[in-house]
């Protein structure tokens, strides 16, 4: 790979030729393989300023700052990852928002949204701008905090959705704790009518879980958690708060589905309910991964057998599917070393969610153009986002760039979160991110880490 080569310092008289020079780029990307919104292309890139200012042949007549040779790569819009857990503030031990974001760059993602159950819970304005200015300096990547829905915050959401840089409002049905749990229909109600974003659901029905989860500790054997968190937990849920939506006409975009029988019944409600699937449901079975990896498999809702699996890829190619987001959700190695079923769900992913993906494509599963759409465009068509999503004229100069022919080894030691391990440890890829670009500045150059932390907030159409 040819590295990027800063110009040489401008005599006077050309820098007063480059003030006035219409084509001159801070960063000129060229040589590489473009996934623009007419399909894949042979096309350069300028940016200026951080967003992207021209596309085409431009090498005769750009000059610029620094030139990016991507000959044999191609060059993704941003990847958005909309659902990441980085622990902070209160469970630093196990993630934080440097290592977190850091993670995300060194795996080709550019955003992120960042869920609302730390200590404390983000519930409040304040709470959130505690996030938001944890975030400064020392976020790699651009970034939005959900607010937790929440019995005791429902009337004050249609305000709260309304801060700068909140992602919308996230709603525990199941799998939460305190006054993060909402699992009542009243409270769910009050909670749907005060505001008007995308609602973002954890859809297990908690009064289930709790009946069943003797089966847990009576068994004390991880591979029973799809049997305790069972296909009617999810499905029950999903019917509940899709019905509950409905009657206030307010859009849900359904987290992690894992079952083939919520696929179904989305399916005949897609004009108001988004869909996200994750990679691990997409690339674990049970129970193969249990016996594998013990608890380092189990998730909340968990990965499931190969006929759910099969059902979510049928999800995929009908257009069923919106997104991908990796619910990267970090525990310490000796937490998840506790006797299930004390032993914490969740396991990181926001680092891999590429490297997998990619893979898939390699194995024919999807398109690259459908990766595009569930990783970069979906995000950001459904949940409003401004300047992200696309490489198109006048759009953030965001890029996952990638090379679908590298092989390598997903590996522990690649891994920059504060817990430190992945479930795929030592999983052949074909398909690695190369470069990151966040707003025109090259955060990943040659998968290493270039530069400094320079996230912003992200800016919602729907935010003043």
């Amino acid at each position: 790979m040819t590295p990027a080569i800063p110009k040489a310092p401008l005599s006077r008289t050309a820098e007063t030729t480059k003030r006035h020079n219409l084509r001159h780029a801070d960063l000129l990307l060229c040589g590489g393989t473009v996934m623009t919104p007419n399909g894949a292309e042979p096309i350069d890139i300028a940016c200026v300023q951080g967003r992207i200012m021209a596309l085409g042949d431009l090498q005769p007549g750009w000059s610029a700052d620094c030139v990016l040779d991507l000959t044999g790569l191609h060059v993704l819009p941003g990847v958005i990852d909309s659902q990441v857990h980085f622990r902070e503030p209160g469970l630093e031990h196990k993630e934080n928002l440097e290592a977190g974001t850091r993670g995300a760059v060194l795996g080709g993602v550019t955003a992120v949204f960042e869920m609302p159950n730390t200590h404390p819970l983000t519930l409040g304005a304040t709470d959130l701008q505690a996030k938001l200015d944890a975030a400064q300096g020392r976020s790699w990547c651009d970034h939005a905090f959900y607010i937790g829905g929440s019995a005791l915050n429902a009337e004050s959401l249609q305000e709260l959705e309304q801060l700068p840089g909140c992602a919308g409002i996230k709603v525990f049905m199941g799998s939460s704790f305190g006054d993060l749990l909402a699992d009542e229909d009243d409270v769910l109600r009050r909670i749907l009518r005060h505001g008007r974003r995308r609602l973002a659901v954890h859809a297990e029905d908690e009064a289930r879980l709790r009946e069943r989860k003797q089966i847990a500790l009576d068994s004390g054997d991880v591979r029973q958690h799809p049997v305790w968190r069972d296909e009617e937990s999810a499905l029950k849920a999903t019917q509940r708060i899709v019905r509950l939506a409905a009657e206030v006409n307010r859009r849900l975009h359904v987290l992690h589905v894992s079952t083939a029988e919520e696929m179904q019944f989305l399916a005949a409600h897609k004009h108001r309910v988004t869909v996200e699937v994750t990679p691990h449901h997409l690339s674990l079975q049970a129970p193969e991964c249990y016996e594998r990896l013990g608890s380092l498999a189990q998730m909340n809702p968990p990965v499931r057998e190969q006929a759910h699996q099969d059902a979510l890829w049928q999800a995929i190619r009908s257009g069923v599917v919106d997104v991908i987001g990796s619910d990267h959700a970090p525990h310490t190695l000796l937490e998840k070393s506790q006797a299930y079923p004390a032993s914490p769900s969740g396991m990181t992913g926001v680092q891999t969610l590429l490297p997998v993906m990619l893979n898939h494509v390699h194995a024919g599963r999807l398109s690259l153009q459908r990766l595009v759409d569930l990783s970069s465009a979906g995000p950001a068509r459904i949940f409003g986002l401004e300047g992200k999503g696309r490489i198109a004229v006048g759009f953030d100069a965001d890029f996952s760039i990638v090379d679908l022919k590298a092989r390598r080894r997903i590996r522990n030691d690649w891994i920059a979160s504060v817990s430190g391990w992945s479930p795929y440890d030592g999983m052949p890829v074909v398909g690695w991110p190369i470069h990151t670009i966040v707003r025109g500045h090259c955060v990943v150059r040659d998968e290493a880490l270039e530069g400094q932390a320079q996230g912003r907030p992200l800016r919602f159409l729907d935010v003043p």
